[in-house]
Order: structure tokens, then sequence, then C-alpha cells
């Protein structure tokens, strides 16, 4: 398979090791260095592409790699505002797509444990429900992606809950975020129900980048040849 790592930074790097460990070929890499090499006749030459730069750059490249008919694999973070335009513009345009705040396939676990216990707890409330995480001081955004859809799985089985919030103080309807940056750490969230008489919590550690590198190229080979929209659920079948 010939891929297009648009974003070649650690990411970048880590799934350049393990696509090239797999037989697969880096055909086209974008840096900040060489952005009029994103074309649609360098991107056609790809079986697929993988975007990992940032929230101000990953539509465009979305899109860009849409009117190229190249499948696209997301993983950036903080652009979600513009996720359904990017949807609709895919499906307009006869594409594929697929983004995920986390394609490890650890966390996509995790999504599913927390979604169970959240159903479980929905009735008590008794217990507070916040959420932590921590990433390495190079990460932009705050919440992380993974945080975010965590909180919007656990509101999805709430009505008490409409939305999250980084306040240290959240309101009755709020779930709280907190979010804490150094290094090094790859990544870690926790999931906390406390109460008066005790506390239940799950946590998710990713050790490096390898877990989060290796299920972004388990997304591209799925989608390597299909067209739509799709989800880690769909790739991992759960």
């Amino acid at each position: 398979m010939k891929i297009a790592l648009i974003g070649y930074g650690k990411m970048g790097r880590a799934i350049e090791e393990i696509a090239t460990e797999h037989g697969h070929i880096i055909t086209l890499k974008i840096t900040s260095s060489n952005l009029a090499d994103l074309t649609q006749k360098n991107l056609q030459q790809c079986d697929v592409a993988i975007e990992f730069t940032n929230p101000e750059n990953a539509a465009n490249n979305m899109k860009a790699c849409i009117d190229a008919g190249t499948p696209v694999v997301c993983g950036s973070t903080g652009w979600t505002e513009q996720e359904e335009d990017i949807k609709s513009y895919c499906l307009d345009h006869d594409g594929t797509l697929i983004y995920a705040s986390n394609f490890s396939i650890g966390v996509n676990i995790f999504f599913q444990i927390n979604k169970q216990l959240a159903k479980m707890m929905a009735s008590r409330k008794e217990y507070a429900v916040s959420i932590q995480e921590i990433h390495h001081t190079q990460k932009k955004d705050a919440p992380s992606g993974t945080a975010i859809t965590l909180a919007q799985q656990i509101i999805a089985e709430r009505d008490d809950k409409s939305e999250w919030t980084l306040d240290n103080s959240p309101q009755q309807n709020q779930i709280g975020i907190t979010s804490t940056r150094t290094d090094p750490a790859p990544g870690t969230h926790h999931i906390i129900y406390s109460s008066a008489v005790d506390n239940i919590e799950i946590t998710h550690t990713a050790h490096n980048r390898k877990g989060f590198a290796g299920g972004a190229l388990i997304a591209a080979e799925y989608i390597a040849g299909r067209k739509g929209i799709f989800t880690m659920e769909d790739v991992l079948k759960m």
C-alpha cells in the first residue's frame, strides 16, 4: 500500500516505522516546509493518506485528500467544530474518511468499557463523575480529543449531564475535565466516580506512541479501496 503522511512529527515518524515494517511504502511526506507538494497529482499516487497535523490545518488537509479521491485517516484533534462540515463535504464528493480522537486499540476498548460503566452508573446520582487527562507539553489542545469523547459518551447515558467543562468547579449539569501537561507523558485518562463511601475508577495509560500509530495504520488498511465515512468501531468490529 502506498501511503501519504500529512504531518511528519513524532507521530508521523512512528507511523512510518510501523508501516515500513508491514511492507507499505511512504510515497509522500508533507511537513511545514513542503506544503506546496500537497497536490491532487501527488495524492492520487497514494492509496491512502494519514493526517496528523494541527487544528488549524486538519480540515483543509482532509478536503484536499477528498478532492483527490484519496481515502484519508485523520488523527488530528481540536478541529471538531468543523466535523459536520467535513462529513458533508466527504459525502457530497464521494470521498472516504475515518476520524477518531484516538486510534489506539487499547483506547478504543477503553471507550467501550467507559460506555458500559456510564450505563451502569447513570442512576447512581450519589456518585460525582469527573475526568482527568495527562499529556506531554507539546500537545496543543486541551482537553484532549480522547477526554472529550469519553465525556460525550458519559453525557449520552445521563439525564443530569449536558456538557463538559475545564472549569475546576463544574455546574450540576457539567462533567469536569482536568488537563495536565507534563513530560514525558504519551497520554493517561482517568474516569472517576466519587461518592462519600468509595470511588470507582477506570484508567488507560499509554506507554508510547506505538499504540496510536499502529491503530492508525490498521484504519488506513481498512479504508483503502472503500467509500464513505467510517469509525474505529467499524474497523475493529466492536
